[in-house]
């Protein structure tokens, strides 16, 4: 039995304030921001980028800094040399093939270094506007225990919640799903009993 309507409703009745907890003023501070919290907190990310943002904020003036020096802002949110690498890269690429402006389509976002579906998925449906479910760990882990959509893969997972989720709700699903996560659905020690929706979920069922 398909129940994805009723998990989706009482998912948008708990978490009203559902949104991005990254903050941002732009498309480009976005992408720095979501490069940033691989691995990372968002509540870290946001201290981080408080202090680069205020002097290097476009890609332009992040190209500035050398690899080090963009290193030395950034090393708390770990994997800083991997992540300082790809947010100059993107930087360089958004300045030589895309006129300074991060591009707004999917397929143009994902030729960014660094940039994976699940990134170009946030900006996308974030900054543009766009129809797209970014499957973090929080969605992968909630939606396969509600059984929304199962799989071994973010790939998998974001298949199945594109066929079970109408695509106008995809953007605020995705936020429902990372709340739910976030405050209840805690990948250790899922608050179960408290759980609204254990009625409908599979692991609850067979825990």
């Amino acid at each position: 039995m398909d129940n994805t309507k009723e998990i989706l409703d009482e998912l948008a009745r708990l978490y009203p304030d559902a949104a991005p907890a990254l903050k941002f003023n732009s498309p480009y501070e976005l992408l720095v921001a979501v490069i940033l919290s691989a691995q990372c907190t968002d509540e870290r990310v946001n201290k981080v980028t408080e202090k680069l943002f205020k002097e290097h904020n476009s890609p332009a003036t992040m190209l500035e800094l050398t690899q080090a020096e963009l290193e030395k802002y950034i090393f708390s949110c770990g994997f800083y040399r991997m992540k300082a690498a790809h947010i100059l890269s993107a930087s360089k690429d958004i300045v030589e093939k895309f006129g300074g402006e991060v591009p707004s389509s999917l397929e143009e976002l994902k030729t960014l270094a660094g940039v994976g579906q699940k990134t170009a998925n946030v900006v996308y449906a974030v900054a543009f506007g766009g129809d797209a479910i970014a499957v973090d760990t929080h969605v992968f882990r909630v939606s396969n225990r509600l059984g929304i959509a199962t799989g071994t893969t973010p790939a998998k997972v974001e298949e199945g919640l594109r066929a079970a989720i109408p695509q106008p709700l995809w953007s605020k699903a995705h936020h429902y799903l990372i709340f739910h996560g976030r405050r209840v659905c805690h990948s250790r020690h899922p608050a179960c009993p408290d759980c609204t929706l254990k009625d409908f979920c599979n692991y609850f069922k067979n825990n």
